[in-house]
């Protein structure tokens, strides 16, 4: 699955919603889905700067494909990484920089995040495309 598709399967599942109450308990509920972190991967070198919460990203790259685990010790944050996270996920480096993420601004996401969680969002992308970056020297 492309990140395009990716992106398009996380807008569909967010349209069954009415009101941004259920937006984010379905937020949380992605949050509580992904595995996270084991607390001794959890260092400074992994850390998301710019995020109000604290947020790891660890990258693993194999086959060309980048995949990343990551947590936060704020549900709804861990719940936003984890869509960052499942939307970027199993892709090279070229098509994580070359790709667009629309479905922050086509779910709402943006406009309903305080700015402190927005500015953390675009960190943790802008901290993915670092990754890519420099995963895509190395090849």
């Amino acid at each position: 699955m492309t990140i395009k598709e990716r992106q398009e399967e996380l807008i569909e599942e967010f349209s069954i919603f009415e009101d941004w109450m259920e937006k984010y308990e379905y937020i949380i509920d992605l949050g509580k889905d992904i595995d996270g972190v084991n607390e001794e991967d959890k260092s400074e070198d992994f850390l998301v700067r710019g995020c109000q919460s604290r947020v790891w990203l660890i990258p693993s790259f194999e086959e060309g494909k980048l995949r990343f685990k990551a947590d936060s010790d704020a549900i709804i944050t861990k719940g936003i990484v984890g869509m960052v996270v499942r939307v970027l996920n199993d892709s090279t480096p070229k098509e994580i920089l070359d790709e667009e993420l629309f479905f922050v601004d086509k779910i709402g996401l943006k406009e309903h995040l305080s700015p402190t969680r927005s500015n953390g969002l675009v960190s943790m992308i802008k901290k993915i495309k670092m990754y890519a970056l420099a995963y895509s020297a190395k090849e």
